[in-house]
């Protein structure tokens, strides 16, 4: 989370631009004409997709440089400047390190659904979890680890705790806890607070509604997720490129459209660390349009986008 007042700094900073460069936030529209060329200049590109890139793990393709003056817009008119070159002054001026996160969390990507890949979820309440229980059982030991890594704003954890406490008869014995973490601390405040637009609510199956489902009162266009669900699922801020915390051992990790971002070398990493975090015999769940193949050799193929981590 962003300090209100260690912002201050920054916003003096902007006034202190925009007054050096004549400017006051009326920078140009972008019109959605496909052949138009965003105001951002090549330097200032390669700027702001350096820094993703060394700070977040996020490579930005040469096409992509109307989408990131479309991104940074945002930010500009917070700060009140009228170009991205004032804003590029800024990163790289005495008060660049407190703009790292704000420019991180505008050019993150937050697509998601409730129960998106639903197969993901198919497979965890008939196979994972049921071999889980077994497991337990025999073992007399009943401790459930799960990670949701790049939640976005909380759709993913949600639906993964869904899918646990109505999989699970016995859930009330267990000791089960769902971390749900995000590079941008602006979409995790929403996950947080567990509440969203009624028209999301389609993407939640029926029969789960009513359990786990809270409509608002005073707010008909909205509503939230149950007192339980949100007391099973953790927020915490995390950056996959830096330490993580965590010690113990997961036995189920989502990490779904989130190394799409990244180069080969960084996802070599990444999955290896998973690996390391991973209990042998426990499950990674990765988007449609990722693969292992070539990346890890510390799984097995599962299933469909599903991997088992092995010796």
């Amino acid at each position: 989370m962003q300090d209100t007042a260690a912002q201050v700094p920054i916003a003096q900073e902007a006034a202190a631009q925009k007054d050096g460069h004549g400017g006051g936030g009326n920078f140009p529209p972008h019109p959605g004409a496909s052949g138009w060329q965003a105001p951002i200049s090549q330097e200032d590109f390669d700027l702001v997709r350096e820094i993703a890139r060394a700070r977040a793990g996020i490579v930005i393709a040469d096409f992509k440089r109307n989408m990131v003056f479309r991104r940074v817009s945002k930010r500009l008119r917070e700060l009140g400047l009228s170009t991205v070159s004032e804003y590029c002054a800024i990163l790289t001026g005495p008060y660049g390190e407190r703009e790292i996160q704000p420019l991180i969390n505008a050019l993150t990507t937050n697509k998601t659904d409730f129960f998106r890949e639903p197969h993901h979820f198919g497979h965890m309440a008939k196979i994972a979890l049921p071999r889980l229980r077994a497991q337990a059982n025999a073992a007399a030991k009943r401790r459930l680890r799960i990670w949701s890594a790049g939640c976005s704003s909380g759709e993913e954890p949600y639906s993964i705790a869904m899918t646990l406490v109505d999989s699970m008869p016995d859930f009330n014995h267990w000791d089960a806890r769902i971390l749900a973490t995000d590079i941008d601390t602006e979409i995790l405040k929403k996950g947080a607070a567990g509440v969203y637009d009624i028209r999301d609510l389609k993407g939640i199956p029926a029969a789960m509604r009513s359990r786990y489902v809270r409509t608002m009162r005073a707010d008909k266009t909205h509503f939230s997720m149950s007192k339980m669900l949100r007391a099973l699922v953790t927020f915490k801020p995390l950056n996959l490129l830096d330490p993580w915390p965590m010690t113990g051992l997961f036995d189920i990790v989502f990490c779904r459209n989130v190394v799409i971002y990244f180069s080969k070398d960084t996802q070599r990493e990444l999955f290896d660390r998973f690996a390391d975090r991973i209990r042998i015999g426990g499950l990674l769940y990765i988007g449609h349009s990722e693969s292992l193949y070539r990346v890890s050799d510390r799984f097995k193929i599962a299933g469909q986008s599903i991997y088992q981590r092995v010796r």
